[in-house]
């Protein structure tokens, strides 16, 4: 049987200092090398995605944006994606306009991948967001909203203190047009509001793949609240020590924590006991 190994970064193969160890490096390039099918599922973009898995080797596809897009990593060809309608577009900036929102706006602007702002409103969470990606050629400032909301629209992110976000996630996880998330960002005080098509979710994105690698099962790790829905489609699912307790309450079982290389002795473990199908 052909398994599908599939895992969270951050928080999950991912330590503290946001980096995957050599020991985890090694060890799964080792074993992928010999054949496993092993790929991650992150909110993060490929571009920052692949700063942070710098060393690893991943033959297939991966998926970005909470699902909302599949990625050949090597090529950046999109294999498959997902993005808002105009009429779900246009309805989240109007809230988000309304309630003076300053979001992250992800979308494909004449073909590019671009991530617009508008600037001199940021606060200290998109600050930090912005200064630990320096460099990126996805940001588009803007000096207004005039042009904010442009192009093939897929992603939106808003960095506040909970309490002003929680409103804006009250209407968005109601309506079924959408996707929402709240969670706190790691290590940080600042909160994540992500706003997503329907679909676009790991679990979606997984069962996609699997059908396109022609796999049978399904093996996941993870570590937060966003990575349940990921876990409820999987053959087997283990949630580092770190993990928060809704995900330890539905994993098949809990392994070591991200700091303790966790998922790459799990999967050693495995592949001596001869589970890992090669």
């Amino acid at each position: 049987m052909s398994t599908l190994y599939v895992t969270d970064l951050d928080g999950t193969l991912l330590n503290s200092n946001d980096r995957i160890s050599q020991y985890s490096i090694q060890t799964i390039n080792g074993l992928v090398a010999k054949g496993m099918q092993f790929t991650y599922a992150t909110a993060r973009s490929l571009v920052s995605a692949s700063v942070v898995a710098e060393g690893l080797s991943t033959t297939i596809p991966v998926i970005a944006y909470n699902g909302a897009l599949i990625i050949n990593p090597d090529t950046g060809e999109v294999i498959s994606s997902l993005s808002f309608t105009k009429e779900e577009a246009d309805y989240v900036s109007g809230i988000l306009r309304k309630n003076g929102a300053n979001p992250l706006v992800y979308a494909y602007v004449d073909g590019v991948e671009r991530v617009s702002y508008v600037t001199g409103r940021e606060n200290e969470g998109i600050r930090r967001y912005l200064e630990v990606r320096k460099g990126d050629r996805r940001f588009r400032p803007l000096a207004d909203e005039t042009c904010l909301y442009q192009g093939d629209m897929f992603y939106f992110t808003c960095i506040a203190e909970r309490e002003e976000l929680f409103p804006l996630y009250e209407i968005f996880r109601e309506d079924g047009r959408y996707r929402c998330t709240l969670q706190q960002e790691l290590y940080r005080p600042e909160f994540f509001l992500e706003i997503m098509p329907q679909k676009a979710s790991k679990a979606e994105a997984i069962k996609r793949l699997k059908g396109i690698w022609n796999c049978d099962r399904v093996v996941s790790f993870g570590d937060a609240v966003n990575d349940i829905p990921m876990f409820e489609i999987s053959d087997e699912c283990y949630a580092v020590a770190n993990a928060v307790p809704e995900l330890k309450a539905c994993a098949t079982g809990v392994i070591a924590s991200n700091d303790e290389d966790g998922v790459a002795k799990w999967l050693a473990d495995e592949d001596i006991r001869g589970g890992i199908p090669l």
